[in-house]
């Protein structure tokens, strides 16, 4: 690859995060060429790309065919789907194919060692890399850290809390489908389906990426779940949630060493609106907390505009923007970075491509 030629990419999965990064690279990055798409859905299949993000066409049809995204001729792949599959993975590094990913692979080092190792046997028969990154896990609860960490002398303890309600966001699939929200208390747990197993392992993997990062060395990482029932019923997309099933969801995912919490991240995760007395209450969004010397606090939520009137769904629409972008703008380092896994730890600091747009090369 040389600078003189837009990076090729193609889009995997063009859901809510998927289409923020197409509609990032046409409306802002012409240093990035669309040449092919992976859609699930057969109402896609053989639509343009563009037209599917609600843009002019580019000429480039999606497609359900993993075997056309293979023969396709590309320098990396943005691969964004809800579900993620290994298989898929490696066949994309094998062809010679960089991945970037806001899935999973956030700290390969901690990985189970057969998946490891398949990764890597594509990266070296591909001459290609992975680069995982979301926002969390993934940014907030990697790439931030470590950044803050940068004006600490010592560090004690490290806490990230997030607190969301999910109701407006309309990827129910994972709502209801993967998280269990509607479903009895008592069958919500850290492993009852597949989903909640990958979530859980994802948020361990990150626990252990900060203290491999940051020098804890922690012993173990427990992880416990609190379902909260609703108060009432309501609708939700089209779903029924009724009254006394999940609406709440309290994680806490703890590295100790010698039984002492110096990690920790909490997910506060609600659906219709309500949130239990007895919980924590931060601010909505994230709350990244260092005790230490010094101790620092810092808050992240983002919005359409802190400035101007903006829409629910604008608002909505602001988050799906910051997982993408992770990613997007961390594409020509992915390219440039060798063979293998590149974490948030290997690559630069990931900076706005655009920013406020001025540049004349832009």
């Amino acid at each position: 690859m040389t600078s003189t030629r837009p990076i090729r990419v193609i889009q995997w999965a063009t859901g809510g995060v998927g289409a923020e990064m197409v509609t990032t690279i046409l409306d802002h990055r012409h240093d990035i060429e669309l040449v092919g798409a992976r859609v699930y859905s057969e109402a896609k299949n053989g639509v343009d790309i563009g037209t599917i993000v609600g843009r002019k066409p580019t000429g480039v049809n999606a497609t359900t065919d993993t075997a056309e995204i293979l023969a396709l001729d590309a320098d990396l792949v943005l691969y964004a789907p809800s579900f993620t599959d290994l298989d898929d993975v490696c066949a994309l590094l094998e062809s010679g194919k960089n991945v970037a990913t806001p899935s999973f692979l956030f700290h390969p080092r901690r990985i189970p060692e057969a998946e490891r190792l398949r990764l890597q046997a594509a990266c070296e028969k591909g001459g290609s890399t992975i680069h995982g990154s979301g926002l969390n896990p993934g940014n907030l609860s990697g790439v931030l850290p470590l950044a803050i960490s940068g004006m600490s002398r010592t560090i004690d303890q490290l806490t990230l809390q997030e607190r969301a309600d999910w109701t407006l966001w309309e990827s129910t699939e994972i709502t209801f489908d993967g998280m269990w929200f509607g479903r009895p208390t008592e069958d919500v747990t850290p492993t009852a389906n597949d989903y909640l197993g990958f979530l859980t392992k994802l948020f361990v993997e990150q626990t252990w990426f900060l203290s491999d990062t940051l020098n804890a060395d922690i012993d173990d990482v427990a992880v416990s779940l609190e379902a909260v029932p609703s108060t009432k019923e309501f609708k939700m997309f089209g779903h029924v949630v009724e009254a006394g099933t999940t609406a709440g969801q309290r994680w806490n995912f703890r590295g100790h060493r010698n039984g002492e919490t110096l990690i920790e991240f909490e997910t506060l995760w609600t659906i219709g609106g309500e949130y239990p007395d007895h919980w924590p209450k931060p601010l909505d969004g994230w709350t990244l907390t260092i005790e230490g010397d010094p101790s620092m606090r810092t808050h992240f939520f983002p919005l359409a505009s802190f400035s101007r009137e903006a829409s629910i769904e604008e608002h909505v629409k602001a988050g799906l923007i910051t997982v993408a972008l992770q990613v997007v703008n961390a594409i020509p380092a992915v390219c440039a970075a060798p063979p293998g896994f590149a974490t948030m730890a290997d690559l630069p600091l990931i900076r706005s491509y655009t920013g406020f747009g001025n540049a004349s090369q832009l």
